[in-house]
């Protein structure tokens, strides 16, 4: 099987060929430098780059894969969730696509996709679905942070996520307080690393609670009133790789303790993250420290697999298509608030 898969959930133009599990191409155009100077993404200027680049990075994709149009036997697109505009764009091209070329089509949940990215490894990258274990899976980007059960392939449960502001928003928020570029979470990494993670004493938000929810917006409080009391330590680079390392270690403290606490009460033996945030080295590297004395198998997402790619669309569509006859009908809508437990198995 040959498909090409679309990804334009959010501020990611995306185009991927896959066959047989294995990614013969996969093309992204970002649209950071085009949100940098609003501090975030604009909606509207989002779905007008897909509008401008989905052609040419579908193109791009089919040409470095060495295949033409008429050798794609399926079309996969992002369904849910995400923008509204930014899903249409790509949602409703893929299914074009699909129609013109008598193909079956897969809308595909970008949460789902995410839960796959981290068995997906090898140059070029090949689906390694034979080594998939039971797990836990850590989700967390700008826009989500969710844990969740996977018991078998295409078999999930959603156990928490946050209630408020996701983790990598409040690494970008953080750094809009210090005045760090959007998107912050990777300039908050690189300060971080030579700083001192308890220089400074920040919260760590339901790390104790007994479920498996999250909360970062109070963490994001603390950090701006800390600023209005210590306003001087902007100026002092010293104090800020400090700041910014004790906020980075406020933030993987949470994720990395609830993580390990839901993964030890239903007794997976593997732990899984991806999502952008999953690019944090500090993050990484404290998944493998709590891991390995828990026995638990760590499988991380690829750094370029982390972020939105429609690699991870492809080869769930794929997935998923080998296991029915027939594509869903090229009527169906997006989804932009589509939960995670409404897939189908």
């Amino acid at each position: 099987m040959t498909l090409l898969a679309f990804e334009t959930s959010c501020d990611e133009t995306s185009a991927a060929v896959i066959r047989n599990g294995r990614t013969l191409s996969s093309v992204v155009s970002s649209q950071i430098n085009l949100h940098a100077e609003y501090g975030g993404v604009v909606p509207e200027l989002a779905a007008r780059e897909h509008l401008r680049n989905l052609i040419p990075v579908a193109q791009a994709a089919l040409q470095e894969a060495s295949v033409a149009p008429e050798q794609i036997d399926a079309v996969a697109a992002t369904r849910g969730p995400g923008l509204p505009s930014a899903l249409m764009s790509g949602f409703k091209a893929a299914q074009a696509m699909a129609f013109a070329l008598r193909k079956p089509f897969v809308g595909v949940h970008h949460h789902e996709a995410h839960l796959y990215s981290p068995w997906i490894s090898g140059d070029p990258p090949a689906a390694d679905f034979a080594a998939f274990q039971p797990n836990v899976s850590l989700i967390v980007s700008g826009g989500h942070t969710m844990l969740v059960h996977v018991q078998a392939e295409l078999h999930h449960r959603l156990l928490g996520s946050t209630l408020d502001d996701a983790a990598g928003e409040c690494f970008d928020k953080v750094g809009k307080l210090i005045g760090l570029p959007y998107p912050a979470g990777p300039e908050i990494d690189r300060l971080a690393e030579p700083g001192n993670p308890t220089a400074f004493d920040f919260p760590r938000p339901m790390i104790h609670d007994p479920n498996d929810d999250f909360s970062f917006s109070g963490l994001k409080t603390s950090v701006r009133y800390f600023l209005r009391d210590h306003p001087a330590l902007l100026d002092d680079a010293h104090r800020l790789r400090d700041l910014c390392a004790s906020v980075q270690a406020a933030i993987v403290d949470v994720l990395v303790a609830k993580t390990l606490k839901a993964a030890a009460r239903l007794r997976v033996p593997c732990v899984t993250a991806s999502g952008g945030v999953t690019c944090n080295r500090l993050l990484r590297r404290q998944l493998a420290a709590a891991c390995q004395p828990a026995g638990l198998t760590l499988r991380l997402a690829g750094k370029d697999l982390c972020t939105d790619n429609a690699a991870m669309i492809g080869i769930l569509a794929e997935r998923r298509l080998l296991r029915r006859a027939e594509g869903p009908s090229l009527t169906e809508e997006i989804l932009p608030n589509w939960s995670l437990d409404e897939v189908p198995a």
